[in-house]
């Protein structure tokens, strides 16, 4: 008994949303793939009469050391999880209306209490068309919205989405930020916690929200779908508490995103056949619109429409797929005050950076003259020999009242887009809470160390005939490329077998050289291979980015699985081991998930390896991860059930081709 959701049990309606972005949508009768197990549970649950039966949460809030869906799930389902009514809807039938009977007084009564709450969604994922740039085509979305549905939680809840994939390709989805704490198995990277759910099938994916608190996002994680797949996930604050700001007027979602004329599983499966480059993004988007400067994108940009003296509080995501992004609006501050799902001590300016998968919770007062004011999106680029998107994007921040609007609102120019300086001046500038309510525990008893290169390289190509001067694009972490597997590493660690991985990535490049003054005596080329690194549970973790100058230099977005990071040090050049870490910020460093990597410099971030499992690393610009910038940590299990993975479920997808 370790499936999940039985057929048909419930399909999704999200809680409220915002911006206009749609929410999940009701699919009853939809084919989930090959697993026949589905409908045998569907009457396990009906004997029970109890719909929390195979419900997975259970083996997080009643007992952290029960498999999911065990029998002891069961039992325990029954001393009550709160299920908000305004996120069940039951699927038609004879087995929804049977559940109908059943659950409704239960349903109303559980909801009435302040226990966490779980949210059930449907994504579909289907090719829908859109027109964008003077032209239509079709592309992969979920439940037809671009950018994709919403998901509303408050810290502590649980999200069960069912992903259905009717697409021509397989995906995977992930929830970008979230801990999944001893639950890989949700986590979503393909290849590395799973294999992909094939064109036809679905997987139901639960997602633990532990201690997150603010704004991340989801999206797939499989090839280059999530350019079009993607959503924001908004995390309020837990029952009985609020903000540690002022409580805003409104909320509403910015998400930054990249659009491209073609079909983008073509372009990036040219680019690998080629060894060259993948075309660029034509144009950037804010909530799926390119905004007024670009042509027949006059009438759908999108407007944000405000009142006068009110603060408002914007989810910023930044789904952008391979540069860094300015983001400022006309005449008003920014005051930030959360980054990748947590807070930040308030910090004003006139523009955030962020890099791509990063999220940025920010405060905008309306106090400018009633107007229209343009919020703008702008690229921040500094590879020296790569072409790339440089292309604003606009939305309209649109007062009301009564005045005469001008012809063209009031724009606003960001730092240039190869200002790493206004970027990383910027990074600098955020910092925890470190107060009684938020406090922090920077590891200082560090017990491991590692330099990791963020390297642009070459691999030969056997006949000389590819696209980068006769060799093949790539890219490396202390220059290893991560080849990935026709099975999951996950699955591979658990079940013990051979010859899918090696454990020797190293702590250091095998060739210290001057990383940002040339290559030196290191090579251009790097070595395909899986290799991993493995800690020991409550490792206390240092790591060094150290930017380089091999092939191109370049800025790269760092994002790590299943942790949160404190980033307690930044800087140009070297990194220096006897003068750096004494300016280390060990009081109240921000703690994210993901931190850009300046191309002619460093970061330093510590963690404890406090979360068992198999965990992705890897930078976030598409095409740098395509090209195998990354690796895996795993984490051992710690000495106990509640240290240690948790079981797999029985349902997970194939890695078989048959």
């Amino acid at each position: 008994m370790g499936d999940l959701i039985p057929e048909g049990a419930f399909s999704a309606k999200p809680p409220l949303l915002d911006s206009g972005i749609d929410g999940s949508i009701n699919c009853p009768g939809l084919n989930h793939g090959s697993s026949g197990k589905w409908k045998s549970h569907a009457r396990e649950i009906s004997e029970t009469g109890n719909h929390h039966a195979n419900n997975p949460v259970m083996g997080k809030r009643m007992s952290s050391d029960v498999a999911v869906g065990s029998e002891r799930d069961i039992k325990k389902a029954k001393s009550g999880i709160s299920v908000d009514e305004s996120d069940v809807n039951i699927s038609t039938g004879f087995f929804g209306l049977f559940l109908l009977h059943k659950l409704v007084p239960i349903i109303m009564f559980l909801s009435q209490t302040t226990q966490p709450i779980v949210h059930y969604y449907d994504f579909v994922l289907k090719d829908s068309n859109f027109t964008r740039l003077c032209s239509t085509k079709s592309m992969l979305t979920v439940n037809e919205s671009f950018p994709g549905p919403t998901i509303r939680v408050r810290k502590g809840d649980t999200a069960i989405v069912n992903v259905h994939n009717y697409g021509r390709y397989g995906v995977t989805i992930h929830w970008h930020g979230v801990k999944q704490p001893r639950n890989p198995w949700y986590d979503g990277p393909e290849n590395i916690t799973q294999c992909t759910i094939r064109p036809g099938q679905n997987f139901t994916y639960v997602v633990f929200f532990t201690v997150e608190e603010g704004t991340l996002w989801w999206h797939a994680h499989s090839d280059w779908t999530r350019a079009t797949v993607h959503g924001p996930i908004i995390i309020l604050p837990a029952v009985g508490t609020t903000y540690p700001f002022p409580q805003p007027y409104e909320e509403h979602t910015i998400v930054l995103g990249s659009w491209f004329k073609g079909d983008v599983m073509s372009i990036i499966s040219e680019a690998m056949y080629t060894g060259g480059r993948p075309n660029t993004s034509d144009a950037h988007t804010i909530n799926g619109q390119p905004g007024d400067l670009y042509p027949c994108s006059n009438q759908t940009t999108y407007r944000l429409k405000v009142k006068p003296g009110k603060t408002y509080l914007l989810r910023i995501v930044n789904a952008v797929m391979d540069v860094e992004i300015f983001f400022g609006i006309a005449n008003h501050n920014l005051t930030v005050v959360g980054q990748d799902g947590s807070y930040l001590k308030p910090v004003t300016t006139d523009y955030i950076s962020t890099t791509s998968g990063q999220t940025f919770d920010v405060l905008v007062t309306t106090n400018q003259d009633p107007s229209l004011y343009y919020m703008i999106a702008s690229p921040l680029f500094d590879g020296q020999y790569t072409p790339f998107d440089n292309s604003t994007s606009t939305a309209i921040l649109e007062y009301e009242g009564d005045y005469t609007p001008p012809s063209t609102p009031v724009f606003q120019f960001l730092p240039g887009c190869n200002d790493t300086d206004a970027a990383v001046s910027f990074s600098k500038r955020l910092r925890s809470l470190a107060s009684k309510e938020y406090p922090i525990d920077v590891p200082k008893n560090i017990t491991t160390k590692m330099l990791i290169t963020t390297d642009m390289n070459h691999i030969p190509c056997p006949n000389k005939s590819c696209a980068a001067h006769g060799d093949r694009l790539a890219s490396s972490l202390s220059n290893f490329s991560f080849v990935t597997r026709p099975i999951d590493i996950l699955q591979a660690y658990t079940r013990n077998l051979s010859d899918i991985y090696t454990t020797d990535f190293p702590d250091a490049p095998y060739v210290i050289y001057n990383f940002t003054g040339g290559k030196g005596n290191a090579s251009e080329y790097t070595t395909p291979a899986t290799r991993v690194k493995m800690l020991n549970y409550g490792e206390q973790v240092e790591m060094v980015f150290q930017g380089t100058t091999i092939v191109s230099p370049e800025s790269h977005p760092m994002h790590l699985h299943g942790y949160s990071f404190y980033v307690v040090g930044l800087g140009y050049w070297n990194f220096d081991y006897g003068s750096d870490p004494v300016s280390f910020n060990l009081i109240d460093p921000p703690k994210v998930n993901t931190i850009m990597v300046p191309a002619k410099g460093w970061v330093a971030i510590r963690f404890v390896a406090d979360n068992p499992g198999t965990w992705l690393m890897h930078c976030h610009l598409a095409r740098h991860l395509i090209w195998g910038m990354s690796t895996v940590l795993i984490v051992k299990n710690g000495p106990s059930n509640e240290t240690s993975i948790r079981p797999r479920p029985s349902y997970m997808p194939s890695c078989s081709s048959s």
